[in-house]
């Protein structure tokens, strides 16, 4: 019974929320007798809003907004807040409502004013305080009544502000901030690494840039001199710390087959250095000019290099990886220095595939000449390329033309336009089928040349080959460019072959082609690349162990030629000294036997799956070589020379430059100061994108958002122009 006539208690939260909302309609009720001409002045311009909970949407708090700057005040005291606020003129607004209008000419007649005189007065009065009025406002009649103030309070501020324009403030930094923005600005421009020319600097767009964000002008000669001198001296001595940190190391060398730079006869090489941990390091760069370096140059720098960065222990460098000059300098520097082991870069041993088969195999040259005749005949013909037009207006995406190779150019030398030509007839092949099957096209193809040329557009044949061709030679590219962002290691050799042949052989049996020719090409190109070290790195990398029927993990012996299981005990024994090269084969046949401890061997074949590409990859690269130096210590010198192996890179390719500062660095050649200032900005920018390990030049990441040309056909244009390459 007591329950029931209990009286209900209020919460506070309660009690809070009726306590605002009466304030608020308190408040509402004030300003609006103000707003009458029954209140203070200052409710024409505060108004009251009432700020809720998100989540109870109670009443939380009351608020006084300002009308015409639309900021919140504490509701606590209106008097207060419009002393400080409107009088005082922290509004922007107001103050501009009280400038005088005597300047412009009267809005309303004397007749108006008169009749009007009260009305006008009281209600300009209940927006204004007495002692803020201007005597010249009192007459004035607008016809938007006293919301028009506003508005033409604006009008003349504007009227003034062209009388006597002035600069608009530039923001003010700390010294401490211009320094460190000036600071990252120069990090920029040396990672641009000559992208951005020094002209640039001077221009006056820039220089007013800066004016605005505070900053004081950029001096090309600060930033090429003090300042540079301190970023390369920086980055040369974390460089120089890790190879000393690293027991051995790798020699890279890149582009002496570069065709980058102003002309055919200059040339940029770049110099890194792989280490065990799979980091990379800038070195150098070399200009070189002439129209081909000789092999005994190349030799010269090649070795020039490796011994300025070993010092007294010409052992620290294991071997060099190059671009070109396999046959010879690198082949000569592994006899005169039988602990090194010297690759020719797979990358670019791909991409000479390509042109092999460009060279040797008939179909290339077949479809060559038949997509040539098709696409000069298009291009030079208006009546076909109105037909495509017609097409074109019904929303088929056809070219306007078709792309051609240079004349008088083969294919090998000019890969990229003949497979935008292969592209561009792909395209509109069933368009081009109709246009010769039309009437009018008959009526035209009076001459020999376009009878020829219909009947290849017909037959079915032809085109199985371009697509044929196309998809060979995309295939290949596919590879390349993996080969290019993976960067494999040796031991990855012979499997990057061997999924090459497979491919092949897949594409010979779906487009009808005879094995024999192709699968010659591939051998020819691969005897002329390959290296001992392929066959020995296999074997001894823990990722490629075999688990077999007794459950041991045993390298991959049965799938090596009997030659190449020569090769490995040749190589073997050259890698050692004569007294250990026994030893070695014996541990050789113990690891051929016995293998590796199977928790091991699964925890180094652990795969993950790349965040970015989403394919499965192996954990954890490095784990190869660590077992080497931990639980296989017991093969004492078949360790050291797997561990010396198993990290050595198959590709040359490193850093890329834009053309345009390949062509810069070219053209300080022949200043020994401008060579000088070229070398340290290199340098700079070089570790800079190696700490961030990335490859790809600016140019490049330009052509993603545009939506241009492959730069897969520059790079193969590059490459594919030196045919003295081996």
């Amino acid at each position: 019974m007591s329950n029931a006539n209990s009286i209900p208690i209020e919460s506070s939260d309660d009690v809070a929320a009726r306590a605002v909302n009466k304030r608020y309609e308190g408040l509402v009720a004030v300003r609006t007798k103000a707003v009458k001409g029954k209140g203070a002045w200052y409710w024409a311009h505060l108004e009251p809003i009432l700020i809720r909970n998100p989540e109870t949407n109670a009443p939380n708090a009351v608020k006084l907004k300002c009308t015409l700057c639309d900021v919140a005040f504490s509701a606590s005291n209106p008097s207060r807040t419009a002393s400080e606020h409107l009088k005082r003129g922290a509004c922007p607004n107001f103050s501009l409502m009280l400038k005088p209008v005597s300047e412009l000419p009267p809005l309303a007649s004397p007749s108006s004013q008169k009749n009007n005189r009260k009305r006008t007065s009281q209600s300009f009065t209940a927006a204004c305080p007495i002692n803020m009025i201007d005597s010249s406002r009192l007459p004035l009649v607008l016809s938007g009544g006293q919301d028009d103030l506003g508005p033409l309070a604006l009008l003349e501020n504007s009227v003034k502000k062209l009388k006597s324009p002035k600069a608009a403030p530039c923001p003010s930094l700390s010294k401490t901030q211009a320094n460190k923005a000036f600071e990252n600005l120069a990090d920029w421009f040396y990672e641009s690494c000559g992208t951005m020319s020094f002209l640039s600097l001077e221009h006056p767009k820039f220089k007013a840039f800066l004016n605005q964000v505070g900053l004081p002008p950029v001096s090309t000669r600060e930033l090429l001199s003090a300042r540079l001198d301190s970023k390369f001296e920086e980055a040369r001595m974390e460089t120089e710390a890790r190879i000393t940190d690293a027991a051995f190391f790798q020699v890279a060398s890149d582009g002496w087959k570069n065709k980058n730079c102003a002309t055919e006869n200059q040339r940029l090489v770049r110099f890194t250095v792989n280490l065990p941990n799979g980091t990379t390091v800038f070195q150098r760069a070399v200009y070189c000019d002439g129209a081909s370096v000789p092999p005994e140059y190349a030799e010269e720098v090649l070795w020039e290099t490796a011994r300025g960065i070993c010092g007294s222990n010409a052992r620290r460098c294991v071997g060099i990886v190059s671009d070109k000059y396999k046959a010879k300098a690198l082949q000569n520097l592994e006899h005169q220095n039988q602990w090194m082991v010297n690759l020719s870069c797979q990358l670019h041993a791909f991409f000479s595939l390509i042109k092999d088969l460009c060279i040797q195999l008939p179909l290339f040259k077949t479809v060559s000449d038949n997509c040539m005749k098709i696409a000069n005949l298009i291009n030079s013909s208006p009546q076909i390329r109105n037909s495509l037009n017609k097409f074109r207006l019904q929303g088929l995406d056809l070219k306007g033309f078709i792309r051609v190779p240079p004349p008088k150019h083969c294919i090998s030398k000019s890969l990229g336009p003949f497979i935008d030509m292969l592209d561009d007839l792909s395209s509109c092949s069933r368009i081009l089928h109709l246009i010769v099957s039309d009437d009018s096209y008959k009526v035209v193809s009076v001459d020999d040349t376009f009878k020829e040329v219909a009947d290849v557009i017909q037959d079915v044949g032809f085109w199985n080959d371009v697509d044929a061709v196309h998809s060979l030679v995309k295939m290949i590219m596919g590879m390349a460019e993996e080969i290019e962002s993976e960067r494999p290691l040796v031991g990855q050799c012979l499997p990057l072959w061997e999924e090459l042949r497979a491919k092949v052989k897949n594409w010979c049996s779906k487009y009808n082609i005879a094995e024999g020719p192709v699968e010659k090409i591939i051998e020819r190109r691969f005897k002329k690349n390959y290296h001992p070290a392929w066959s020995a790195a296999y074997v001894l990398d823990p990722l490629y162990l075999i688990k077999d029927e007794s459950g041991k993990y045993l390298p991959p012996f049965k799938y090596l030629t009997h030659e190449q299981e020569k090769d490995v005990d040749k190589l073997l024994t050259r890698l050692v000294s004569r007294e250990e090269a026994h030893i070695a084969l014996m541990e050789l046949m113990k690891w051929r036997s016995e293998g590796l401890d199977p928790l091991y061997a699964q925890a180094v074949q652990v795969k993950q799956r790349d965040p970015v590409t989403g394919k499965m990859k192996i954990a954890n690269p490095q784990s190869s070589r660590l077992v080497w130096e931990t639980c296989l210590k017991d093969f004492k010198s078949l360790s050291e020379v797997a561990v010396r192996l198993l990290f050595l890179h198959a590709t040359s390719c490193g850093i890329k430059y834009d053309w345009s500062f390949t062509r810069w660095f070219c053209r300080q050649g022949h200043s020994r100061l401008g060579l000088e200032t070229a070398q340290k900005l290199v340098f700079v920018a070089a570790h800079a994108k190696l700490v961030r390990r990335e490859y790809s030049s600016g140019e490049e990441n330009d052509v993603q958002p545009f939506g241009t040309m492959n730069g897969e056909d520059d790079m193969l244009n590059e490459i594919l122009f030196d045919t003295s390459s081996v």
